[in-house]
């Protein structure tokens, strides 16, 4: 598919016979990465498959194949030059990652930058499933201030590494449906949060990130705005940060996890008085689905907010 500059293509070495798979992984790699050695485990019936998503400034590749070994040379370096880096996010399994006399041993949950101006060597496991983000140069080593061939262990499981996780995925999933130039909107705020992490600030309130750590707790609250275990508490718990990084985040944009919580079940409360396939259910039915302890307190919230008790909103749509 290609939406302007935006392109998304998949790829499989299903096509090919199996002894002809490694050299078809090969060609295929070689076609959207710089000159590397390849070091199959099975030659004789390799099996990869990789999805691109690309646009004129950023390239997202999520790809699985079988057992690996990558290696970029000295030689190969001076030979096919390339400053960009390259974000590697395991899904699944493990990858190892050696250069400039580091190692890193990545599973799901961490994330690596590379260098590709410098030589590497990447051993894939057979069950590994990856992102590889391909990154201007300028764009790491203007906001570092340095090159930096290999940024080990960022935590992608708590904090703007949550987010940065979460934003990778959500691009992958949402590949079909990105317009031309969202691609690169959202890529761009991913690069950001790299650049925090590499340099060792995770903070939540860190050169304006609030915004995205409040639009992660803003998401999980509507999604689960219905249960009536719901909390600031437990909000935090389940993104990875604490109750004091949340607190901050939403008194930034104006409200409090208290506030946003109930706001997000008066939602609800009034897309099903509005709904057709809802109107048999009573008014405490629909306090104690949308997380209400109760009908009253329901009405009472309602009213607050809305000027009239939800019986009446009702009556009103009628």
């Amino acid at each position: 598919m290609l939406t302007g500059s935006y392109l998304v293509e998949s790829r499989t070495t299903d096509v090919v016979d199996a002894g002809e798979r490694a050299d078809f992984w090969s060609e295929h790699i070689a076609a959207y990465q710089p000159r590397m050695d390849y070091g199959y485990t099975r030659p004789d019936d390799f099996r990869g498959e990789t999805v691109l998503q690309r646009s004129g400034t950023y390239q997202l590749v999520m790809f699985r194949s079988d057992e690996i070994r990558y290696s970029r040379t000295p030689g190969q370096v001076r030979r096919a030059p390339d400053e960009d880096y390259r974000l590697v996010v395991p899904v699944s399994g493990s990858i190892r990652l050696r250069q400039d006399e580091q190692e890193s041993w990545l599973v799901p949950g961490t994330g690596a930058v590379v260098s590709f101006a410098a030589p590497f060597e990447c051993l894939q496991t057979a069950d590994a499933r990856a992102f590889i983000l391909t990154i201007p140069a300028r764009a790491v080593n203007g906001p570092l201030s340095r090159r930096s061939p290999l940024a080990t262990g960022l935590d992608l499981t708590k904090g703007l590494g949550a987010v940065t996780g979460s934003m990778l995925d959500s691009l992958y999933r949402e590949r079909d449906r990105l317009a031309d130039g969202q691609f690169d909107a959202v890529t761009d705020r991913v690069v950001e949060l790299v650049c925090m992490l590499a340099a060792g600030d995770d903070r939540p309130d860190a050169r304006g990130h609030l915004r995205e750590v409040e639009a992660m707790v803003r998401r999980h609250v509507r999604e689960h705005a219905a249960d009536p275990a719901l909390t600031g508490t437990t909000v935090a718990r389940a993104l990875g940060w604490s109750l004091r990084q949340v607190q901050l985040a939403l008194q930034l944009a104006g409200t409090t996890p208290r506030e946003l919580i109930k706001e997000e079940r008066l939602r609800l409360v009034r897309d099903r008085l509005a709904c057709a396939d809802c109107g048999h259910l009573t008014i405490t039915d629909l306090a104690h689905a949308s997380g209400f302890t109760s009908a009253s307190t329901l009405s009472t919230a309602f009213r607050r907010r809305y000027g009239v008790s939800p019986r009446e909103w009702r009556h009103g749509l009628r």
